[in-house]
């Protein structure tokens, strides 16, 4: 047997052996429960969240997971379908089961079988009555921007390059018009079959430096199909001077698609927080964190 042949062989026994000690240590209340799952997640290496037959996605590799581990089949909901290589540091997601495994096991014995770029943070039970995708009262993204001309390979992943001077104080005036409650029309990618376009953005902040990365913070109660990335570009070109700041207002009346920034690559936008009405998830809310802490630059 070759070197490779014997490590899935030795991370087979590892994955039985954890399994092993959930099971003798399993309660005996098998009713049917309700579990909440907090997930980060590189979305690098997936066609996105939601499962589908022609790609690996971040919910299909957590559902095989669970189905394995709690011995009946498992199926998901999400709290966000975010899209093919998008990132995820706080998205929360529910199922239901049988399971009389230990609720405090279930990410450990989880995180030794899923992907190194998929980890569980956290499970625990909630009402039956929750759902993770449509009790959501807001959402917070971020979206990262190199600012400089060194090529960083750490950062290449997780953002866009952007060598060129950025007038700062214009992009944070332009993200001031932004907020509030708009037809976002506009910023919304061609095709996207929604009810209304009405949104609101309780915040749209933009963070850092020249030179430096650049964090774009956008908070809102609900997101347009690429809505986010629309918004990072739309800044982005107000910052290199192609749109002006005090044509925001008018941009977002227009409607047009063609008026505002071009929509900026998946790879830079990261899902950083999902809130509820309710105090469930408090404890899982851990402050401000950011890529850059991540890496320690």
């Amino acid at each position: 047997m070759n070197s490779e042949g014997i490590e899935k062989q030795n991370m087979e026994a590892d994955v039985n052996e954890a399994a092993s000690k959930i099971q003798s240590s399993q309660g005996k209340d098998n009713s049917k429960k309700k579990i909440a799952l907090l997930v980060q997640y590189v979305g690098t290496n997936y066609g996105g969240w939601q499962k589908q037959d022609n790609a690996p996605t971040v919910q299909g590799e957590l559902e095989k997971a669970l189905t394995r581990l709690c011995k009946e089949p498992i199926r998901l909901q999400g709290c966000s379908r975010t899209d093919a290589g998008v990132h995820a540091r706080f998205h929360i997601s529910h199922f239901v089961s049988t399971t009389t495994m230990p609720i405090d096991k279930i990410h450990i014995a989880m995180n030794t079988i899923l992907p190194g770029d998929i980890t569980v943070m956290d499970a625990k039970v909630v009402d039956m009555s929750f759902n993770a995708r449509f009790d959501t009262i807001g959402k917070k993204y971020s979206y990262y921007i190199w600012n400089n001309t060194h090529k960083s390979a750490f950062l290449t992943p997780y953002s866009i390059q952007e060598s060129r001077d950025l007038d700062l104080a214009a992009m944070r005036e332009a993200a001031t018009y932004l907020e509030g409650e708009h037809d976002f029309q506009g910023f919304m990618s061609q095709g996207s079959p929604v009810n209304s376009t009405i949104r609101e953005l309780f915040e749209v902040k933009v963070h850092g430096e020249k030179g430096q990365m650049i964090r774009i913070d956008v908070k809102g109660n609900a997101f347009l199909y690429n809505m986010v990335r629309i918004i990072a570009g739309t800044l982005l070109y107000v910052g290199l001077g192609k749109i002006n700041a005090n044509d925001i207002p008018e941009i977002i009346l227009s409607g047009k698609r063609e008026l505002a920034g071009k929509t900026l690559a998946a790879k830079g936008l990261f899902l950083e927080e999902v809130y509820y009405d309710n105090e469930i998830f408090n404890e899982w809310y851990n402050g401000e964190q950011n890529l850059v802490k991540y890496l320690g630059i």
